[in-house]
């Protein structure tokens, strides 16, 4: 049926196509690039004016301050290097700041709030929320609403000239009445939607930063930032706000979300200028904030571009087109429909010799066809499609986000709902990301370490020399720091590897400030996942300014590149074979055992040395290899388990030793007696052909390990052929978070594992609601129009077809889209992409349902007033009401067949689901209401309770009739 639809009709999204969509982000693009042009353009200009000529605004002067927030804003945004030197340099504007650049800021409060109100808070100015009252007016631009409230107008009109107030006022009141609440039902819920939007946005903002203030580094929210805060960044930062460079090594900056360069900038004591948005891509750095909030260059450029809003997600523009489809078969239904009741209208008076004549009555007899008419396109207009899909989608975001994962992106539910693979982190998410040194290599001794008394004899057994140049490695080339909290407790600040590091050189007898003041560091080069290493060279001032050369990361790699060894006697000596087959023997052992290994070495400089030259690569000497534990996660193995059973196949990608990877990999139930792990390098080397096979068998493999040991970058292309299909960002960098499409708050695999659940369940929930809907928009439409064809009168009027309509698209939506997933769902494969939404037991639920409500409403037609022995002038009117009533009480357990498409038990579970169960009771209600109160307005009329009995029998007798369509096999 889909693939007939998609072949025969045209069907395109409601919002604008990708060819549309590309051209305004390109366009955007380039707008936000030339504006940037043209900001540095002018701040160039200006800058030609005398920088002497600054003053200091008074205002700025009182507060203590000698330097203003625009003269900030034109030294950063215009990389004004005269300026810059004009006031002192980096460390003159922070005297003119009034901070430190070791200490930062000064915790005085009423300073801190003096700084805020002068230079202003570093929050971006947002759009003001739409009120509820722009819903309503939005939702009463709806084309075939406006149609309806015409005919109302008219309606009323005729009506009181025709019959007097009220009397002639009630069919068009009640029109109005059904109109509005429609319009108020709709306007509600997409006021709620988006306020929950709105909180989430607000979560996503959540980012935290390390600071300096007070002497003491802590994390601190960015929105917390002030202009003299001084901010510690890493590789994948992003920089918070505008600033100066005061200290750091290899800073590299990328730009390109300002400027759209590709190319990286290279950032120091020369060009120190710092823009908020960009992202630090290598190198690490201290910076100092000048500029926040709206002053920055990326607040005042956000300022001039409008967002062009949400893209539809994909099964959104599915759904689109389905529904389209459907309301242009509607349309043609109410034209023929619309045309057989004025035909009958027009034979009878032709008959009756009065075609001439036509008297208010009749008037209001077709003007009543016509709302009809426009009623059926209503109901079979299945706009509740996109809201079904919007609800749910919002409602598994909502919950999503307290079982910590938060999802930046809609489509993402969906995706995660069809995911075949899982490609995961090992490192804090199968693990524990708590690391600590357990094990070591020093001085080609293997020692187990852990515990005070062990330390102690490992120190004992060090030579001096050699202790002294293992605490020196450890303290100096690393990008971690020991600092003291508030509270006068010793703190260790960096990645879990590195603290681990320092705890064990701590765990030594190494005190860290003395090992840096010790030495003078030349430069740093922090560890990236290219080189898998990284590096220091510092200069010793107690040898005479001597060079030295530390090294540290992977084993393999730190370890080729070693010529000597430091042996248990602490000599250095040259490293043999037996020596290097030992030491890769030990890298193995640790391996695995399911420890990290870390290799570190030294390398006496010689020639003398620049911040500018690269730091050697070779000819080191190797110190001892380190095993770091980092215990599996619980739960995890129970994870993947399940992820096997729903057909997903789970792969762990690693920077790890492989027989570490391994090890792990079996820990966590990845692989087992017949899987496959694969290194980076071999990946790479591989040909097409045999990267195309292997790939292929990496899909269809439940087993794998991927352990990227060599060049990671080369691996890229074979594990993206793995059709992955969605980013997860695990809690880490700024840059991952950014272009994640959900981020896992507690890095835990089990997370994932629940956002996979919720996406399947968005799917299946979509699909209960589209089976529900469009058995009603079946039964609907063959009703009216086989009865207007026949009868030549429609059994459902436009109110009451108004009042199908709320149950069908709102409240179906509501009901339906917000079931919460269970464990089946996981017990099933994952739907793929080119899969059929609409299933075939979606159509055997859907054809069966709707045939037994067609029947029951002909029998009712047709032998209705015999089978309640109905008399008297108001007969037609009781029958309708019948009709009526039966129609929505079919609709009413049709929704709780619904809540399961192959399941007979549709109850398990049904009051958990409060919304469910609330939205029932209040159709119910309503529905009593229209009967027995409205009955003016809605055309009905007070029923017995024999024939209120009959009405719910009924509907009734609809479930065990869906519960046997399901032992169909299709």
């Amino acid at each position: 049926m889909e693939s007939f639809l998609d072949d025969t009709f045209d069907v395109k999204a409601k919002h604008a196509p990708d060819e549309a969509l590309e051209k305004w982000r390109k366009l955007c693009g380039e707008k936000l690039r030339i504006a940037v042009l043209v900001s540095k353009a002018a701040f160039q200009f200006i800058s030609s004016v005398s920088p002497s000529d600054y003053t200091v605004p008074p205002e700025v002067k009182a507060a203590g301050f000698d330097i203003c927030a625009d003269e900030l804003g034109s030294i950063v945004e215009g990389h004004d290097v005269k300026k810059l030197r004009f006031h002192g340099g980096v460390n003159g504007i922070a005297q003119k700041l009034c901070t430190s650049t070791n200490d930062g800021l000064p915790k005085d409060a009423d300073a801190l709030n003096r700084r805020q109100e002068l230079f202003g808070i570093n929050k971006f100015a947002e759009s003001e929320s739409k009120s509820f009252w722009v819903f309503v007016w939005e939702a009463l631009h709806d084309m075939t609403l406006m149609i309806l409230a015409v005919c109302a107008f008219v309606s009323l009109i005729v009506g009181i000239a025709t019959e007097g107030w009220p009397k002639g006022a009630h069919d068009g009141l009640g029109i109005v009445a059904s109109i509005m609440l429609v319009v108020f039902v709709t306007a509600t819920s997409d006021y709620r939607q988006s306020l929950q939007f709105k909180d989430l946005d607000k979560e996503k903002k959540k980012i935290s930063i390390q600071v300096t203030r007070n002497g003491f580094r802590q994390k601190m929210s960015i929105y917390e930032l002030l202009p003299g805060d001084i901010v510690h960044l890493a590789i994948g930062d992003q920089v918070p706000a505008d600033g100066l460079f005061v200290s750091g090594f290899s800073v590299l900056i990328d730009e390109s979300s300002l400027t759209g360069e590709s190319e990286p900038v290279m950032v120091g004591a020369e060009t120190p200028f710092l823009l908020s948005g960009t992202k630090v891509q290598d190198g690490s750095c201290k910076m100092l904030i000048t500029t926040v909030g709206m002053r920055t260059q990326w607040g005042k450029l956000m300022a001039t571009l409008s967002e062009g809003g949400d893209d539809e997600t994909p099964l959104q523009v599915k759904l689109n087109g389905v529904a389209t489809i459907i309301g242009k078969i509607g349309l043609f239904f109410a034209v023929i429909t619309f045309a057989v009741l004025v035909q009958g209208l027009v034979v009878r008076k032709w008959k009756d010799g009065s075609h001439v004549d036509w008297s208010a009555e009749e008037a209001m007899e077709m003007l009543e066809y016509f709302a009809i008419a426009v009623t059926i396109v209503v109901v079979a207009v299945p706009e509740g499609l996109p809201l079904a899909v919007t609800l749910s989608l919002a409602f598994a975001m909502k919950k999503m986000m307290n079982d910590k994962a938060l999802v930046r992106h809609l489509a993402a539910c969906e995706t995660m709902g069809s995911a075949t693979t899982i490609c995961s982190d090992k490192t804090g998410t199968l693990t524990t990301n708590h690391m600590t040194v357990v094990k070591s290599c020093i001085c080609m001794s293997v020692r187990e370490v852990g515990n005070p008394s062990k330390f102690a004899n490992m120190k004992s057994e060090l030579h001096d020399s050699a202790l002294k140049l293992l605490l020196q490695s450890i303290f100096n080339n690393t990008g971690g720091e020991v600092v003291m909290s508030k509270e006068g407790k010793r703190e260790i600040l960096g990645t879990p590897t590195e603290a681990a590091i320092l705890e064990f050189g701590l765990s030594l007898g190494g005190d860290f400030q003395a090992e840096r003041e010790a030495v003078k560091l030349v430069k740093l080069e922090p560890f990236n996942s290219t080189k898998k290493r990284m590096g220091a060279v510092v200069e010793l001032p107690v040898d005479g300014g001597r060079l030295r050369a530390h090294s540290k990361g992977a084993s393999e790699i730190v370890l080729a590149s070693c010529e000597k060894v430091i042996n248990s006697k602490g000599e250095v000596v040259a490293l043999d074979d037996s020596s290097l087959k030992f030491l890769q023997a030990t890298i193995d052992q640790f391996a695995s055992e399911a420890l990290r290994t870390l290799c570190l070495a030294y390398k006496e400089v010689q020639g003398g040395f620049s911040p500018n030259d690269l730091i050697p690569e070779s000819g080191y000497t190797c110190i001892g290899i380190v095993g770091i534990k980092d215990p599996v996660r619980p739960g995890v193995k129970e994870s993947v388990a399940v992820c096997h059973a729903a057909g997903i196949a789970v792969r762990m990608v690693t920077g790890d030793n492989i027989n570490t990877a391994k090890a792990i990999a079996r820990e966590c139930g990845i692989l087992t007696s017949d899987g496959v792990a694969i290194e980076g390098p071999v990946m790479a080397r591989s040909s097409p052909l045999d990267k195309h096979t292997l790939v292929k068998h990496l899909r269809t493999t439940f087993d794998d390990v991927v352990a990227v040991t060599g060049d990671g970058t080369n691996d890229a292309p074979a594990l993206h052929e793995a059709d992955i299909g969605l980013a997860m960002g695990i809690a880490g960098t700024e840059v991952a978070k950014e272009s994640a499409d959900v981020i896992i708050l507690d890095d835990n695999f089990s997370t994932i594992v629940t956002v996979a659940k919720w996406g399947r369940s968005v799917y299946i929930n979509i699909q209960k609601f589209v089976q529900f809907q469009l058995t009603v928009n079946v039964v609907a439409l063959v009703v009216n129009f086989s009865s207007a064809c026949m009868t030549g009168s429609a059994p459902l009027t436009a109110v009451q077809l108004l009042w199908v309509n709320m149950i069908m698209d709102t409240l179906g939506a509501l009901a339906l889209a917000t079931e919460p997933p269970n464990n089946a769902l996981m017990k099933r494969p994952p739907v793929g992409r080119k899969g059929h939404f609409i299933t075939n037991v979606m159509w055997r639920n859907i054809l069966g349902q709707s045939f037994y409500q067609f029947l029951i409403i002909w029998k009712l037609q047709a032998s209705g007033k015999s089978m309640f022995e109905l008399e008297g002038s108001d007969s037609d009117l009781v029958l309708n009401t019948i009709i009526f009533n039966s129609f929505v009480f079919c609709q009413v357990f049709n929704e709780i067949s619904s809540r399961e498409m192959e399941s007979i038990n549709v109850f398990k579970g049904m009051l958990n689901n409060y919304v469910f169960v609330m939205v029932l009771v209040a159709t119910v209600a309503f529905q009593i209401i229209i009967i027995e109160f409205l009955g003016t307005f809605a055309n009905t009329t007070h029923l017995t309770s024999h024939q209120w009995g009959a009405c719910v029998l009924i509907g009734f007798i609809g479930m065990p009739i869906a519960a046997i369509l399901k032992l169909v096999p299709v």
